[in-house]
């Protein structure tokens, strides 16, 4: 029997409301149009969020930071999007920003030479971006730092793969439930999210780069 039109309607309706709903996120459910609530609403959400990452995941990665220094390491980031952003962003202020010139932290983003990735991108595929450059400069003992929300990205996933089997210690920094990333990686900061909230996710990712560079740039002052 063929179901009446305004019976279907309402189906539909119901249907695709249930689908919005199943798809919402914290920011979603806290959106509202007043914009100083809203900015309310997300810096107290985002508070939450930092106050649920666990410190001593911090501080293991501020000790392999200083480890790969004494070393003489290398240690590379990587990321994709904002993330790519933030992977820059970090190795400037671990080279630079700590202003150290006798015992330097040795850093680079694989994200920041666009000739290079391009190449890569255009010769291998996307996937291959940085697994073919740490193939290229990475040694063991090195450190790579894998900055990503989801932890799926097959670019990223690859990196680690290959650093896991040549020796390069792993370290990821992830959000929502951590993806692949978070469970190949040596250690990691895992920063607690719902799927798809990038902007906390991100947020947190750079308060992490300037929490952990501060306190470097002092301990290397003090030491």
């Amino acid at each position: 029997m063929q179901t009446p039109l305004g019976e279907a309607l309402m189906t539909s309706q119901t249907q695709r409301s249930m689908n919005n709903k199943s798809t919402e996120n914290n920011v979603d459910r806290f959106y509202t149009p007043d914009p100083v609530a809203f900015s309310e609403a997300y810096i107290n959400y985002l508070k939450s969020v930092l106050m649920n990452i666990d410190t001593k995941e911090i501080g293991a990665f501020i000790n392999t930071l200083l480890d790969a220094r004494s070393r003489g390491a290398m240690i590379y980031f990587i990321g994709n999007g904002g993330s790519a952003a933030t992977a820059s962003h970090f190795a400037n202020d671990l080279a630079i920003g700590t202003n150290d010139y006798e015992q330097p932290f040795r850093v680079i983003s694989l994200t920041d030479n666009v000739p290079v990735i391009t190449a890569l991108g255009n010769d291998f595929g996307y996937d291959e971006i940085f697994v073919r450059q740490l193939r290229v400069c990475g040694k063991k003992g090195d450190v790579l730092v894998g900055i990503s929300a989801s932890g799926n990205s097959a670019n990223l996933i690859n990196a680690f793969n290959y650093a896991n089997s040549a020796g390069i210690k792993t370290v990821a920094l992830t959000a929502f439930d951590g993806g692949e990333m978070k469970s190949i990686a040596n250690e990691g900061i895992h920063v607690p999210t719902e799927a798809k909230e990038y902007g906390p996710a991100e947020d947190a990712h750079m308060i992490l780069d300037h929490l952990v560079s501060s306190y470097l740039m002092r301990f290397i002052k003090n030491v």
